[in-house]
């Protein structure tokens, strides 16, 4: 298992953390990722397509810009993988205000993973773009007034980076670092899925929390960035140590949780659904920790890039 982990704990990261000012009174949905990841999209296409949008008749679509963003372009595809959603990047917003006035400030982070990295310029432009094209119902015109990397240092001055060489981190960093932070606060054992989580087990979806299940989609998220990357070794081959018990769920509250959101690939308005809430675990073995430590940088479940399948140990 240590060399497995070394492997996936080598892959790269960068979070992109965005502050926007509104240009107006305005208003947006409580849940405002999918409104970010269809707009950002939508701003990709408009930058980069040069046909009618129609990406499976389309000559181009290997070296694609936006298929090298938006979609998965794995270096081996795991042969679950049926998504064109890409495990590249994840947003995040915990914002969940609806009403804004003209100056308000809207936060919203991107993390994006391995070679996607090399892309940060495109989604920072889109997101410039949105902002004067307006996003939401209500086409809600912002000004990015501001984007910091990972540790919270200026990353661009006006349209130019603030340093040559910025600093890049891998998985193992942050779960080192939130482990120390676990420990150093203590842990309560207990997990606390801050956005929706659409899971699927033993082929149906969760409609309460089980700890294998959440073991399993960290393990499978972490291998799908290591196909991502293209890496031959992989964690997908550890399972559980026989000689140890999967932590026992004490104690769980759930909802259910519904996000409506525009398909423009579909043309048509979607739902989607996933359960919120929390589960307290009788303990958290040292070896756990460290992959669900990573779990809570990566997401896990469906959705992941509209910010679905967040997680903190608390």
């Amino acid at each position: 298992m240590e060399h497995q982990l070394e492997n996936a704990l080598r892959i790269k990261y960068i979070k992109l953390h965005f502050t926007a000012a509104f240009l107006e009174n305005t208003k947006l949905p409580a849940e405002k990722l999918s409104a970010l990841r269809g707009g950002m999209g939508q701003m990709l296409l408009q930058a980069n397509c040069i046909r009618d949008r129609n990406c499976e008749r389309c000559e181009f679509e290997p070296e694609c810009m936006v298929h090298r963003t938006l979609y998965t372009q794995c270096a081996v595809r795991p042969n679950f993988m049926t998504s064109k959603d890409s495990i590249g990047y994840i947003l995040e917003c915990e914002n969940y205000e609806e009403n804004f006035s003209e100056g308000d400030l809207l936060q919203f982070d991107l993390i994006l993973f391995g070679k996607t990295i090399v892309y940060f310029h495109q989604y920072i432009e889109a997101f410039r773009a949105l902002g004067k094209e307006g996003i939401g119902k209500y086409c809600s015109k912002y000004q990015i007034v501001s984007i910091t990397d990972t540790r919270r240092k200026p990353f661009l001055a006006e349209s130019c980076r603030s340093r040559k060489q910025h600093p890049l981190y891998t998985l193992g960093d942050y779960a080192k670092y939130r482990i120390h932070q676990i420990q150093e606060k203590g842990s309560t054992n207990r997990l606390v899925f801050q956005t929706p989580l659409t899971l699927k087990y033993r082929n149906e979806f969760l409609k309460v929390f089980q700890m294998e299940a959440i073991w399993e989609a960290v393990q499978r998220r972490i291998y799908m960035l290591e196909c991502y990357e293209g890496m031959e070794c992989s964690i997908y081959d550890y399972i559980w140590p026989h000689d140890q018990e999967m932590p026992i769920i004490r104690e769980q509250v759930c909802r259910d949780i519904f996000v409506k959101r525009y398909s423009s690939t579909q043309n048509k308005k979607i739902t989607l659904w996933g359960i919120k809430g929390y589960v307290q675990l009788d303990h958290i073995p040292e070896d756990l920790l460290l992959i669900l430590a990573v779990g809570e940088l990566t997401h896990i479940g469906k959705n992941t890039s509209f910010g679905f399948g967040k997680y903190r140990i608390t």
